[in-house]
């Protein structure tokens, strides 16, 4: 599981730096120098570069953050924790399937035929399922909303 999610990862930070490349070169570039007191161009280029250097060090924070859990995984546990893969229930029995992770919330693979997003502690069903265990119920608050979900199983 973390694998996946690593490779996932290891793309989008190619992706930044490739595009942290591409917005540093435009902001040294000759036809940025500014023509009028008006022409924005290069400051523009260096907003963006500075942008997207935030962005290749967020992807390796991301990364790091995955290979410290992969090195210290939970054993069995019966509540959830990071690194743990969730099954659960809402309402009308329509199933999720989660993975506890530290970062990088939303991120989606597919295991065995089963779509797994990655949902963080912070989040609001992060939130919610931290440290239940299974056949409990976690009540999510989402805006004025209220969702209910069963856990079925803790991996």
């Amino acid at each position: 599981m973390i694998d996946l999610i690593l490779a996932d990862l290891q793309q989008a930070y190619q992706s930044a730096l490739h595009a942290a490349d591409q917005a540093h070169s435009a902001a040294t570039d000759d036809q940025s120098v500014a023509e009028t007191q008006y022409d924005t161009l290069a400051i523009e280029a260096a907003y963006l570069a500075h942008g997207q250097s935030q962005r290749v060090a967020e992807c390796l924070a991301d990364i790091n953050a995955y290979e410290q859990l992969k090195s210290a995984l939970p054993q069995a546990s019966q509540e959830i924790v990071l690194g743990c893969l969730v099954h659960i229930l809402d309402e009308n029995d329509n199933e999720k399937w989660i993975f506890f992770g530290p970062t990088a919330g939303g991120i989606k693979v597919l295991v065995e035929n089963h779509e797994v997003v990655v949902v963080t502690p912070t989040s609001p069903l992060g939130e919610a399922l931290l440290g239940l265990m299974a056949e409990e119920d976690a009540e999510v608050h989402l805006g004025d909303k209220v969702v209910f979900y069963e856990i079925d199983a803790i991996y």
